[in-house]
C-alpha cells in the first residue's frame, strides 16, 4: 500500500526537494490494525482519451496533494437520550459487532453536551493516534474524504482542522457532528475516513509522507503538550513556546517493512 513517494533526501534536510512529513502512532497498543496513510489516487480510471479527467494536470495535481486515512474499525452506533434526557450512544452492532463493548467505549467518545456547537447536533470523537511531524514550517489540514463516494452518506459532517506540525505535535482524532440523529452512524473498516493536506513554504513543492520512529525525543516533546487543552482556552497561543522547546532533529526514518512501509 502506498504511503508516499521514494525518499530522495535521507538526511531530511529542509527547504530543498520534496517536503518530508513523518508519521507515527502515539502508542503501540493495537497499532497493527491501523492503516498507513496513503496518497489519494484512483486506479482503473479511463486514461485512453487525451481529454480524460484522469489525465487532467489540475486533477492529478490536486489528488496527489492529499493523503488518505482509512477507518480501522467496524462501528455501528445510534444516538438516544436516557430517562432523564442525558445523551447516550447505543451500540447497534451488539454482540455481533467486531468491537467488544469495552473497546468501543475506549475509541468512541460522546463530547459533553455543553461543548456541542449546536444544541441538537451531538459531537462524537473517534480516537486514532496518528501523529504527523515535520522539520520545517509545515501545516496540516484535516478534512473530509470528499473525492470518495459513499453509497450511504453519513448523517452529519466531520470537523476539519489546521495547525503547524513543525511546532505542535498531537494525535489526530476523527470528530463528527451528528446532524440527523434519527439515522445511525455506520463506519466500516477500510472505508475512507478523512484526508490530510500538507502546506509548506511553497505551493509547488511535492510532499512525501514517510514512517518515522517514535523516539524518546519525540515522546518528551509530545508529553509537554499533552492535555493542555484542558488548561488553557487557546492552545494556538502556545505554539511559539512549543516550537522553542522542540528538539533540533526529530525525523528518524523507520526501516522498510515496519508500519506498512
Amino acid at each position: 500500500m502506498e504511503i508516499g513517494i521514494t525518499l530522495q533526501r535521507p538526511d531530511f534536510s529542509p527547504k530543498s526537494g520534496p517536503v518530508t512529513v513523518g508519521w507515527f502512532m502515539d502508542h503501540d497498543t493495537s497499532s497493527i490494525v491501523m492503516f498507513p496513510p496513503e496518497r489519494v489516487s484512483f486506479r482503473g480510471t479511463n486514461k485512453t482519451h487525451a481529454k480524460s479527467a484522469a489525465r487532467c494536470p489540475g486533477v492529478v495535481q490536486l489528488e496527489s496533494r492529499y493523503f488518505l486515512i482509512r477507518c480501522p474499525y467496524d462501528i455501528h452506533i445510534g444516538f438516544t437520550r436516557g430517562d432523564k434526557g442525558q445523551p447516550q450512544l447505543v451500540n447497534r452492532a451488539g454482540p455481533r459487532g467486531t468491537l467488544r463493548a469495552g473497546k468501543l467505549g475506549q475509541v468512541v467518545h460522546l463530547v459533553q453536551e455543553s461543548e456541542w456547537r449546536y444544541p441538537d447536533k451531538p459531537t462524537i470523537q473517534l480516537s486514532l493516534g496518528y501523529c504527523f511531524v515535520a522539520e520545517e514550517i509545515c501545516y496540516i489540514t484535516q478534512l473530509d474524504a470528499f473525492a470518495h463516494y459513499r453509497s450511504e452518506p453519513l448523517p452529519g459532517t466531520i470537523f476539519g482542522g489546521r495547525f503547524p506540525i513543525h511546532a505542535w505535535l498531537r494525535p489526530l482524532m476523527w470528530a463528527f457532528e451528528w446532524h440527523d440523529t434519527g439515522k445511525d452512524l455506520i463506519l466500516k473498516r477500510g472505508d475512507p475516513l478523512f484526508y490530510c493536506q500538507f502546506e509548506a513554504d511553497g505551493p509547488d513543492r511535492p510532499v512525501q509522507v514517510v514512517p518515522v520512529e517514535r523516539t524518546p525525543e519525540i515522546e518528551r516533546w509530545m508529553a509537554s503538550m499533552a492535555g493542555v487543552a484542558s488548561s488553557v482556552n487557546q492552545t494556538f497561543s502556545l505554539f511559539r513556546a512549543a516550537e522553542a522547546a522542540r528538539p533540533k532533529t526529530l525525523l528518524v526514518p523507520k526501516e522498510r517493512g515496519q508500519d506498512g512501509a
